[in-house]
């Protein structure tokens, strides 16, 4: 591994496009630093202490820290991925969106297109719902969050928060685009990991105080370093369906004829069930703090908070239920059937056509429910932890799936382009060496 980072260094193309990705992400964070006009901070602080476990405290995690701070970027790139989920989902139901998405690159520039329009739309509503809460909200001492009410301060903080949402998202664009890719991506881990030192200092600080016993510090340290070995594992697993082409001729020239596979991720939906159950799951807590309702209240504060056993049970519902929607939507097993016969593609001992696409759908559904299982253990673990063990640091299922996924993603890009400049990979075991 010291190896490969030495050889990033020897390759003035990567080099440069490591750097500029480095420069973005420290322009992003700064942008996180910068306050939004017309918020008093103090009284914002406070109040986020005490909406930790609502959908407040979920935003604020993938924005960064950027929503308990207020700042320009307090929306954060949550409305892009918002609205490309949506147009995902669309895709099933609109007929137009579907062809545009068969069309190659062309369409897939169009759908990003609409995307950035859904972003714009969808800022300025979020942004205007945040400008009329953060006006009933307050401090604990009864201070008032917002300086100076009214339409003006309304205005002021949509325009505010959809240009940071948009500069954002241009900065994302253009680390896919002049970096290492996954720009979207890599914001979202930049803000979550810029998280973690403060974190792992505290956990420390418990250690040295003698608050937290010496030997479950390291048990928590082998298990985290466990879990994500699993992830890793698991994130990387495919279930290989094998795949025949005859032989063609076209011409003069013999085409196909080679044995290859389909390959089936085992969790094909990555983060988007856990992030959809978390904001279905926190929205009465979120609710409770503007709309003072006993029954409610104490409804939520017993059965809905996390940690406790209904809440747990259904979280994972909501996952289970999401991994197998949001894979049936991004999947579809007659189209993968349909062009593997127009190929002249089959799987031995199955049928082509409606048999082969039964045939994966079987194979998709079993693995899928694999990949649910992991999902939901990965996202309760954290909760029993510090719920039931009293473990002071918190870094939930959701961040700990995106925070490896990236990494691994990122990885891959740089093996990829230092194999074609014919250097040693960056790990020389596993991250899917390509041949030579």
């Amino acid at each position: 591994m010291i190896g490969g980072i030495q050889n990033i260094t020897k390759i003035p193309e990567l080099k440069k496009k490591i750097w500029f990705t480095l420069a973005m992400l420290a322009v992003y964070r700064v942008g996180v630093h910068i306050p939004s006009p017309g918020i008093d901070t103090v009284a914002l602080a406070a109040f986020f202490k005490r909406a930790q476990g609502t959908l407040f405290g979920l935003y604020d995690m993938f924005s960064g820290g950027a929503l308990e701070h207020m700042s320009v970027f307090a929306l954060g790139i949550m409305p892009y991925i918002s609205a490309s989920i949506i147009l995902d989902l669309l895709t099933v139901v609109i007929p137009y969106l579907d062809k545009l998405k068969k069309e190659g690159e062309a369409g897939r520039k169009k759908i990003t297109q609409y995307a950035r329009y859904g972003t714009v739309v969808l800022s300025l509503f979020q942004g205007f719902g945040i400008a009329v809460g953060m006006e009933n909200m307050a401090g604990p001492g009864g201070a008032s969050v917002v300086v100076q009410a009214g339409w003006s301060f309304r205005l002021m903080t949509m325009i505010t928060l959809t240009s940071g949402t948009a500069f954002i998202m241009w900065l994302g664009e253009q680390i896919t685009e002049r970096g290492i890719g996954n720009g979207i991506s890599l914001i979202i881990f930049a803000g979550i990991v810029a998280r973690m030192p403060s974190a792992l200092s505290s956990t420390f600080q418990l250690v040295r105080t003698g608050e937290m016993n010496f030997v479950f510090g390291l048990l928590l340290i082998v298990m985290a370093v466990g879990v994500i070995g699993f992830i890793v594992f698991v994130e990387r697993g495919q279930r290989r369906i094998p795949v025949q082409y005859a032989k063609r001729v076209v011409g003069r020239k013999i085409y196909g004829g080679q044995s290859t596979h389909l390959p089936l991720k085992i969790n094909t939906s990555g983060v988007i069930p856990p992030i959809f159950a978390s904001s279905i799951l926190m929205f009465p807590a979120t609710i409770t703090q503007f709309i003072q309702i006993q029954w409610l209240s104490s409804f939520v504060s017993k059965y809905m908070n996390a940690g406790s056993p209904l809440y747990s049970l259904i979280y994972v519902g909501f996952i289970f239920f999401f991994c197998y929607f949001y894979t049936a939507v991004t999947f579809n097993p007659v189209d993968v059937a349909e062009n593997m016969k127009k190929y002249g593609g089959y799987i031995p001992g199955i049928r082509p056509g409606k048999r082969t696409a039964d045939y994966i759908d079987r194979v998709l559904t079993r693995i899928t429910f694999g990949g649910a299982l992991y999902v939901s253990a990965v996202c309760v673990l954290p909760t029993i932890l510090i719920y039931r063990f009293k473990v002071p640091f918190y870094f939930g299922g959701t961040a700990l799936l995106i925070v490896v996924g990236v990494a691994i993603d990122t990885m891959a890009q740089i093996e990829s382009h230092m194999l074609t400049r014919h250097y040693e990979g960056f790990m020389k075991k596993g991250m899917g060496r390509i041949k030579r």
